[in-house]
């Protein structure tokens, strides 16, 4: 054996364990495939394959309105390895929410990587219920009670809260139902189970398409850009704004260079142009972000200052 066959085995034994150490990097999502949630995780970590080398598998752990993925990733161990992808209420709502009953710490637990993008909220109705606006919605649930239960797809979420804030700038009273997931609570709109739904306009985009819904109003600053026709709430003369958003997060004590990896190949994904105007296309805001504008957007609850 010559020196240059030695040399080869000796670098092949050397790298082989650092290869094996790459393995698959885990974006766990709180809610059931076929959510907004799950949709953007699948399309970045498709984007991020290529950019890190290495496997980036999507896997749901749904249930308690995402606690349940949240808890798991907190437990996770900090080697880079292991991803959270999250809507704002697991990072900056749930600890009002669930105050004194929540088992980790946004802040203490979990580490910034990437804030991916932001969305807006609607309020719809099934395609049997008459009401073509939100006054006529509004009026409607003052003659039948039965009209203002309303499908989330979580209780202590952002789109139940949504539901509450119109209730009360209605000065009508409203029934939350929440489901287990987006995908229940679209299918129980769709067979009037409820009549009404607070969610993500992404996840109502189909049904609406396909006549099974209607998106009375739409809760962003301005209009979305998937639905130009529909009014924003107060466009309909209803006092109430608000966005939501998506992001990355790592458990607590990630190595910084493991984050920065992670974070440039999330933040390029949503920022190539084919990926963003797909993204568009649903409904959602693509932005980019690292860790340190996750962290300040963390801190406040709220979207990113345009």
């Amino acid at each position: 054996m010559n020196f240059r066959t030695v040399a080869f085995v000796v670098l092949v034994a050397v790298c082989t364990p650092v290869v094996a150490q790459e393995g698959a990097v885990r974006i766990v999502v709180g809610f059931p495939a076929g959510a907004t949630s799950d949709i953007l995780s699948r399309l970045v970590a498709d984007e991020m394959r290529g950019s890190l080398g290495r496997p980036v598998i999507v896997e749901n752990r749904p249930g308690a309105g995402g606690r349940i993925s949240i808890e798991a990733v907190k437990a996770a161990a900090p080697d880079g390895a292991t991803l959270l992808m999250t809507p704002v209420a697991g990072m900056s709502i749930f600890p009002h929410s669930y105050a004194g009953t929540l088992r980790y710490d946004p802040f203490q637990d979990f580490a910034p990587v990437a804030h991916l993008s932001s969305f807006q909220l609607g309020l719809g109705v099934g395609a049997n219920v008459p009401a073509k606006t939100l006054a006529e919605y509004a009026a409607l649930v003052r003659k039948d009670p039965k009209a203002g239960y309303y499908a989330s797809a979580a209780a202590g979420s952002i789109p139940h809260f949504l539901g509450v804030m119109f209730a009360r700038s209605a000065g009508i009273e409203m029934t939350h139902v929440p489901y287990k997931g987006t995908a229940p609570a679209m299918q129980a709109i769709a067979a009037g189970e409820v009549a009404a739904i607070t969610t993500v306009t992404s996840d109502i985009g189909t049904l609406v398409k396909a006549g099974k819904a209607r998106l009375l109003a739409t809760a962003g600053a301005k209009r979305a850009k998937a639905f130009p026709d529909v009014p924003t709430f107060r466009e309909a003369g209803y006092d109430l704004e608000g966005e939501g958003w998506y992001a990355l997060f790592s458990p607590a004590k990630t190595p910084r260079a493991a984050i920065e990896r992670l974070s440039s190949a999330a933040v390029a994904a949503v920022r190539g142009p084919a990926l963003k105007q797909r993204l568009e296309n649903m409904g959602l805001e693509p932005t980019g972000l690292g860790p340190a504008e996750l962290a300040a957007i963390r801190a406040s609850g709220f979207k990113p200052t345009e």
